[in-house]
This record gives C-alpha cells, sequence and structure tokens, in this order.
C-alpha cells in the first residue's frame, strides 16, 4: 500500500497550528515583563505578615499572651496581696508593672522557637533560596511579635483596671509604660534569635529561656522590695536589668519617673541590640 507525501501546503498548515498552539504560552512566559524585586519592607511585612496568618492554624501560640498573662496577675494580686501590702488593691498599684514587664519578657522566646522550627523543618532552606532581602524572614517575624507583646500589655493594663488598677500618671503614664516595654522585649529578642540560631531543638530553646527568665523575674522588685531581701541577693537584684525596667515602668505609670532609670534601660537595649543584632544576622547567612 503507498503513502501518499504531504505536501508543501500541509507542511505549511501544521507549522502555522504549532506556532498558534505555542503562541499564547510563548508569550505568557517571555513577553511579559517580569516582577520587579521586593524591597527589603515589603519583604519583612510579608514575612510580617505569615507569622499573623500561622497563629489562625495555631491558636495555640497566643495561650502565652492572652491566658497566661491574666493568670499570673489574678494569682499574685491575690495570692501575695494581702501578706506584703495589706489589702489587694494597695498591692495591685505596685504588682501591676511588674507583671507587666514579666509576661511580656518571657513572651520574647516565641521568635527563637519559631526560627528553630523553621531550620529544623527545612523552611529555613527554602527562605534562603529565595530573591528577596536576606534577613527579611527574620526581621519580619521580630516586627510580627511586637503585635504579640502589644496584647499581652493589653490583656494585663485591661483587667487590671477591672480590678482597680489606678495610675496617678493616667493613660498617657500608661502608654508611656507599655511602651518601654515593647523597646526592651523587642531589644531582648535578638538575644533569643541567637539562641534560636544556636540550639539544636526547639525544645532546648524553650528549656534555656525558662532557664533565664524564671531567674531574672523573680530575683528582682517585680513582687517585694529588694530591702527586705538578704545583702547578697539584694547585690543581684540591683543590677538586674528587669529591676531597672519594673523601677522605670512603675515611675512613668505612677507620675513620679526617674530619667536615670529610663536611662538605664535605654541604655541596655542599646547594648543588647548593638551585640545580638550583628551576631544573630552574621549566624544567619552562615551556611548550616
Amino acid at each position: 500500500m503507498s503513502t501518499v507525501p504531504a505536501s508543501p501546503a500541509t507542511h505549511a498548515a501544521t507549522a502555522s497550528d504549532a506556532v498558534a498552539v505555542a503562541d499564547p504560552l510563548h508569550s505568557a512566559l517571555s513577553a511579559r515583563t517580569p516582577p520587579a524585586r521586593p524591597g527589603a519592607p515589603a519583604a519583612a511585612l510579608a514575612f510580617s505578615w505569615r507569622a499573623v496568618v500561622r497563629i489562625r492554624h495555631l491558636p495555640d501560640q497566643l495561650f502565652d499572651v492572652t491566658v497566661f498573662p491574666v493568670m499570673m496577675l489574678v494569682l499574685f494580686a491575690y495570692l501575695f496581696g494581702g501578706a506584703l501590702a495589706g489589702s489587694t488593691g494597695e498591692y495591685l498599684q505596685e504588682v501591676l508593672p511588674g507583671i507587666l514587664v514579666m509576661t511580656v519578657t518571657m513572651t520574647t522566646q516565641s521568635t527563637a522557637v519559631a526560627l528553630n522550627t523553621d531550620i529544623a523543618k527545612g523552611v529555613f532552606d527554602r527562605f534562603r533560596s529565595l530573591p528577596i532581602w536576606r534577613p527579611a524572614p527574620l526581621v519580619g517575624a521580630l516586627l510580627a511579635d511586637l503585635g504579640r507583646y502589644a496584647i499581652t500589655a493589653t490583656m494585663i493594663v485591661g483587667l487590671g483596671t477591672v480590678l482597680g488598677f489606678r495610675p496617678d500618671a493616667g493613660l498617657p503614664g500608661v502608654l508611656a509604660g507599655v511602651g518601654l516595654v515593647l523597646v526592651f522585649a523587642w531589644s531582648l529578642s535578638w538575644v533569643w534569635t541567637t539562641l534560636g540560631l544556636l540550639a539544636r531543638s526547639p525544645e532546648s530553646v524553650m528549656f534555656l529561656g525558662i532557664l533565664v527568665t524564671f531567674p531574672l523575674s523573680f530575683v528582682s522588685n517585680v513582687f517585694v522590695d529588694p530591702a527586705t531581701l538578704p545583702g547578697w541577693l539584694e547585690a543581684f537584684v540591683d543590677i538586674n536589668p528587669l529591676t531597672h525596667l519594673v523601677t522605670a515602668v512603675r515611675g512613668l505609670m505612677h507620675g513620679d519617673a526617674a530619667a536615670v532609670e529610663i536611662g538605664w534601660v535605654l541604655m541596655i537595649c542599646a547594648v543588647l541590640v548593638a551585640v545580638f543584632g550583628p551576631l544573630t544576622m552574621r549566624l544567619y547567612r552562615r551556611e548550616r
């Protein structure tokens, strides 16, 4: 059986049909200009939104900024109020700024835990391969945590107001005190991100964080007057950074803030960022 060869016209029609079919794909891939590379602020904000969206899938991440602050304030105010100050209402005026500092400080570990989890799951390596500003995942997570700290502060101050907290400096003093706590917490979070890049597992990050924050919180002036402590313990309390922060926040909220204490807090914040900021970035860029 003989085969009739295709005519030149048939070859031309087939070629034109192939070009017509491939043309849309070709134009979609090459004719359209590629999107511009996102700048540093846009990339950081995108990763901030990622941290917020992740809470929707893991709502238990809000436990440490909602339930924990409420539990700590109610527990310590009513447990120690009568014994230390004679009444819960009077003790609340002094202990609330301290509880605010303590709970927000303990919340700062969350960035390190999330970062270490990303490293363990390989997400970290995917982010490094993207054509974005390299520190964007880290900076975005730190920015998102400012929102977490603000939620904690709102829970503490809101519940304290219901229980009878009446700051002498009013709303401006409260806002100033909360602002100082947020600055300190953001600065301290750089320490935990360094730890998150060095630790081998998220569990070890949490353990080391608790091992550090609990002594700093309880061996301070959060709950009691340091003058009632033994001399050697009082000496540690006096150099504890949280002691200076609690004193400054109490002063701001009650209208008798000392510029020296605020200056100490800001200097501590500057030192934390200056030391652990570059160290974190160096570890973050390092090949793992």
